[in-house]
């Protein structure tokens, strides 16, 4: 299968079965998953995010990619637009969400700026300029970083309901394409 989009680095491919256990691996590290709700992964949790991202290109048209070193079966992260639908409203809702997630050997290299850029420029040339969301952890300095270069702004916060101001999980920080 070739790839949706390359880069110069990356070759983005839509999620097919064989990625469950990339998926694995990579949300398996703690510190690719501190600002992801910072608690344990399994096979379970991860077969049902290959299945939500494999969802919403079926049922959309458009997803997140599962993004290998160019030439490579190499799995360094996922990124892309997907449909989603979080639950709290507030613009998160029924709307195209931009989100990356990226192994920690990958982290200050560029490479999620550089996914999600080709992931907007594919979703943007396929489906028009329409508004695209995001939402990162509070405390996120890394995903705040790409975020900015991608021109999202911050529009809103959400705390989770379980969360006590200065206890558990942190707050999200709610973002639109400016």
């Amino acid at each position: 299968m070739d790839p949706v989009l390359t880069t110069p680095r990356l070759d983005l491919y839509r999620p097919q079965p064989h990625d469950h256990a990339a998926l694995l691996t990579l949300l398996g590290d703690d510190e690719v998953r501190l600002h992801l709700g910072n608690r344990p992964t399994s096979a379970v949790e991860e077969f049902n995010r290959l299945c939500r991202n494999a969802g919403s290109w079926a049922l959309y048209g458009y997803g997140t990619f599962i993004c290998r070193t160019r030439g490579s079966d190499a799995v360094l992260g996922i990124c892309g637009v997907f449909h989603s639908w979080r639950g709290f409203g507030k613009g998160m809702d029924d709307t195209p969400e931009i989100g990356w997630i990226f192994a920690r050997e990958t982290w200050g290299r560029g490479i999620a700026s550089e996914a999600a850029s080709a992931a907007l420029a594919w979703f943007d040339a396929n489906h028009g300029p329409l508004r695209v969301a995001c939402m990162i952890e509070d405390g996120n300095a890394a995903s705040f970083a790409v975020a900015s270069r991608l021109g999202f702004v911050e529009y809103a916060r959400h705390f989770p309901d379980e969360a006590v101001p200065g206890e558990g999980e942190m707050p999200l920080v709610l973002l639109e394409r400016g």
